[in-house]
């Protein structure tokens, strides 16, 4: 069995230059890769690295953060010296769905959810909106939902004053109809089992080789309901942090999992890739 990273944008301007070579390493190093999309024209990119390299697939949607138009933080970036800027998108099912049914390398709706952290000013509406479309399209394709869940900054409250996860939970209780996975998971692990009751999935990423908030919530997850994730560029792992994260990374992450549960590295490996294989119906040929 190989690693998979079940969360990368290799479709992101961070990778523009190098993106090949980045893949190639990838299998050199037995990892396969489903790279999200976060707007219509990162959807359609990620949607054409997979169907050029047999390595890799793709999920489509709109990132929570792409609804509506405002400036972020310089860290979004990841690589390069501009702050991010998003114009503003809504959610265009027809698009979307021509888009999935182009390829059978095209795995799930999203990333898709809400973020309280890069909230612009009367974007909840805008956010909700877009979220429950992209559930009902999934429904429709019967395609699993890859999940965007941030909290507010420290100090702010949301804009439901709840958290993230519990409104997210909310909207997928009475909308979805099928499974998902809820990415760079970052809640408690009463969050998390809300979750496992509608059939979702939570995954990890880097961070847990570095900070200690997550190592319970690990502990706890049973090995059949978890998946390991880079969401590069972002936060690399040990020991490649201020680097650019890639997706053969990943396996830092696999490591990481085994050491805080107290298992063999085989074992978390071969669990891991087996649940992505069920959760996205995909069969890894590398």
């Amino acid at each position: 069995m190989c690693y998979i990273d079940t969360h990368a944008h290799l479709n992101l301007k961070a990778f523009a230059d190098d993106h090949t070579s980045v893949i190639d390493k990838c299998s050199e190093n037995s990892v396969t890769v489903i790279n999200v999309g976060t707007k219509l024209a990162t959807s359609e990119r990620a949607v054409s690295i997979a169907n050029e390299n047999k390595n890799m697939y793709a999920t489509i949607g709109l990132h929570p953060i792409q609804t509506v138009a405002g400036r972020h933080d310089e860290e979004e970036v990841g690589e390069g010296g501009e702050a991010f800027f998003s114009k503003g998108e809504e959610f265009t099912a027809d698009d979307y769905r021509s888009l999935a049914l182009s390829s059978d390398k095209v795995v799930g709706i999203g990333e898709c959810g809400f973020d309280y952290y890069h909230m612009e000013k009367n974007s909840y509406l805008a956010q909700e909106t877009a979220f429950i479309a992209q559930i009902k399209l999934a429904n429709e394709l019967s395609l699993p939902l890859m999940i965007h869940t941030r909290n507010p900054k420290p100090g702010l409250e949301s804009p439901t004053g709840r958290s993230v996860y519990f409104d997210v939970f909310e909207i997928l209780k009475k909308y979805a109809k099928v499974h998902g996975n809820v990415h760079f998971f970052a809640g408690t692990y009463a969050d998390a089992e809300r979750f496992f009751s509608l059939g979702f999935t939570i995954s990890f990423t880097g961070v847990i080789t570095f900070a200690k908030d997550y190592e319970e919530v690990v502990k706890e997850t049973p090995l059949d309901l978890m998946h390991a994730e880079t969401d590069s560029p972002y936060v690399a792992p040990v020991p490649y942090r201020g680097k650019r994260c890639e997706p053969w990374m990943v396996t830092k992450v696999y490591e990481r999992i085994a050491h805080i549960k107290n298992i063999p590295l085989e074992k978390v490996r071969d669990q891991l890739s087996e649940n992505t294989l069920r959760h996205y119906g995909i069969q890894i040929d590398i």
